[in-house]
């Protein structure tokens, strides 16, 4: 990459990507869920390109050739695909768009640029911010419909949950190191965020976390990427 530091890039396929800077800030929640539980300094210590906006069925029809949502819309984010299919998809946009380096986005790392800057003034502002059960009709919609969070980054919340890299441990905040959290070393499922379309607004919250097994797929679910400088 020419200019590894530059604020966006966009690449071979048009997918865009956000500059997101190294940083700290305080993970969780001590005011919902017992497995958001407690709140604890993170540490990302290295800057990485995020994803402006989930997958949509137009990226994903541009590197696997068909499209398996629900709701169709070339740009809607992509549904109904599974932590597994997300991987290939991975595989296959590295293939074609060589010298790249993609992968999901942890979830200290999904966090960081979902909800720092933002906070809960900005969740809870659902109905400006996010598509979820109130007024999405019970369906996704196009991204980038919402405005964007501080970082410039569009439907971190609502819509579609998103997969992360991690697996899924209930007590991992009570254990997680501070420096570049990678999730259990083990574990049979792996991590959700941001809350969908058909959740209430209470729950389309920062913090929200969930969990699927690799080859869940639901009309609900869909992922965003990482590119590395």
């Amino acid at each position: 990459m020419a200019e590894p530091y530059r604020n966006t890039y966009t690449n071979s396929i048009k997918m865009e990507f956000v500059l997101i800077p190294a940083g700290t800030f305080e993970m969780g929640s001590n005011e919902e869920m017992d497995h958001e539980q407690p709140v604890h300094t993170v540490e990302i210590t290295k800057p990485f390109y995020l994803g402006k906006y989930p997958v949509t069925q137009a990226e994903w029809e541009a590197v696997m050739g068909g499209n398996p949502s629900q709701f169709e819309g070339a740009n809607r984010p992509v549904d109904s695909v599974s932590w597994d299919d997300a991987q290939a998809f991975i595989r296959a946009l590295q293939q074609k768009d060589s010298g790249r380096h993609y992968r999901m986005p942890t979830e200290a790392e999904w966090e960081y640029a979902g909800c720092v800057g933002v906070g809960d003034a900005f969740a809870r502002n659902g109905e400006t911010v996010a598509w979820y059960s109130g007024n999405s009709g019970g369906e996704t919609h196009p991204v980038g419909q919402k405005p964007p969070n501080g970082w410039g980054v569009y439907d971190m919340l609502g819509n579609v949950w998103e997969w992360v890299q991690d697996r899924y441990a209930g007590d991992y905040y009570e254990r997680s190191p501070r420096q570049d959290p990678q999730g259990p070393d083990s574990g049979k499922v792996r991590v959700l965020r941001g809350g969908s379309f058909d959740l209430k607004r209470t729950l389309v919250r920062c913090a929200i976390r969930y969990w699927g097994y690799p080859s869940n797929r639901f009309n609900d679910i869909g992922f965003r990427l990482v590119l590395l400088p």
